[in-house]
């Protein structure tokens, strides 16, 4: 999500994560739990109910981990981590996974030990406005006051996207998104900016949601996604493969709720991905039957997506760009040889 600046600041902690040995996945094993950074404050990726149950398209990235890993989805401890501090947390070794809808980027990528292990939403910055300003996109912005995180790509990608149409911005910024989201509902602000998911995410904590809408532009590229550390490449790989089981298992049309009856196809792809032949499972150091598991427990990204953040949920975020590829989207994984 946003890229709070200073984060190469961290790069002192990498060495942790460079000198990480191969042995997270016995780790967890032998551990019995899966400790997993999430956000625990954003609606339809990472956030407790009062009961204290987790919920959110982010939290089924650690549940299916630890489905396959561990053989049971609940067997999961959520940590939840603020933006600041969700990378020095795995790479100290305090989680053995990242999946706080963070934006997979070039410097990340590149200075703080970690490895992205794919995109589990294609997401991007865009506005919410009050629908009393009569106001149906963006362009007609001009001279409006706009509440935005402060020190985040956020705030530059907005200052960028203002400059090049050759408007006038009044940038109100605030510490941290709680205090930028209250302002916005306080009125002190025009409109207020996020990644998309976020604005959905965020409207249904405004005291009169239904007055409040988001608009079509999106004005940058964030790509959301779990991350590991350097120095595991069997760790990579299982985080990895989740992630692309999930895609593949919708791609073949297994869910949940027809997985038993799919282990009986005749299908070679669906064959190998629910470990009736080949030894897709034992490759990557687990059993054949891991991803039945993960599709049985935790079910297939479509279903994960409806129900989180999709029709089946509050959000109710059209999938766009995330439709699989052969419905007019970008989600796609490799397939299961």
């Amino acid at each position: 999500m946003k890229r709070v600046f200073g984060v190469v600041a961290l790069a002192a902690a990498v060495f942790v994560a460079q000198g990480a040995s191969a042995q997270t996945l016995k780790q967890v094993k032998d551990r019995g739990v899966l400790n997993c950074g999430a956000n625990g404050q954003l609606a339809g990726f990472g956030l407790p109910d009062a009961q204290g149950n987790w919920a959110g398209l982010d939290v089924d990235v650690c549940r299916a981990v630890a489905a396959a890993v561990l053989g049971d989805a609940k067997k999961v401890k959520f940590v939840p981590l603020t933006a600041k501090d969700r990378f020095t947390a795995l790479q100290s070794g305090d989680v053995d996974l990242l999946a706080r809808n963070t934006t997979w980027t070039e410097s990340r990528d590149t200075t703080l030990g970690l490895n992205f292990t794919g995109v589990n939403y294609y997401d991007g910055q865009g506005f919410m406005v009050r629908k009393s300003l009569k106001v149906n996109s963006a362009l007609e912005l001009n001279g409006a006051s706009v509440c935005v995180q402060q020190g985040t790509t956020t705030e530059l990608n907005l200052a960028d996207y203002f400059r090049a149409n050759k408007m006038q911005l009044k940038s109100v910024t605030f510490a941290d998104a709680d205090q930028t989201v209250k302002a916005y509902d306080a009125g002190r602000c025009d409109a207020f900016t996020t990644d998309a998911s976020g604005l959905y995410s965020e409207r249904l904590r405004l005291a009169k949601p239904d007055d409040h809408i988001v608009l079509p532009e999106i004005i940058s590229k964030e790509p959301l996604g779990p991350s590991v550390r350097h120095g595991d490449d069997q760790w990579f790989d299982v985080v990895k493969w989740v992630g692309f089981a999930m895609v593949d298992a919708e791609d073949l049309g297994v869910d949940s709720k027809n997985v038993d009856e799919m282990m009986k196809s005749t299908n070679p792809e669906i064959r190998r991905l629910l470990g009736v032949e080949g030894n897709f499972g034992e490759q990557l150091g687990l059993t054949k039957d891991t991803f039945y598991k993960v599709i049985k427990q935790v079910g297939n990204y479509g279903e994960s997506f409806e129900r989180n953040v999709g029709s089946g949920s509050p959000l109710k975020i059209d999938r766009g760009l995330n439709k699989l590829w052969t419905k007019g989207g970008i989600m796609y994984a490799p397939p299961i040889h």
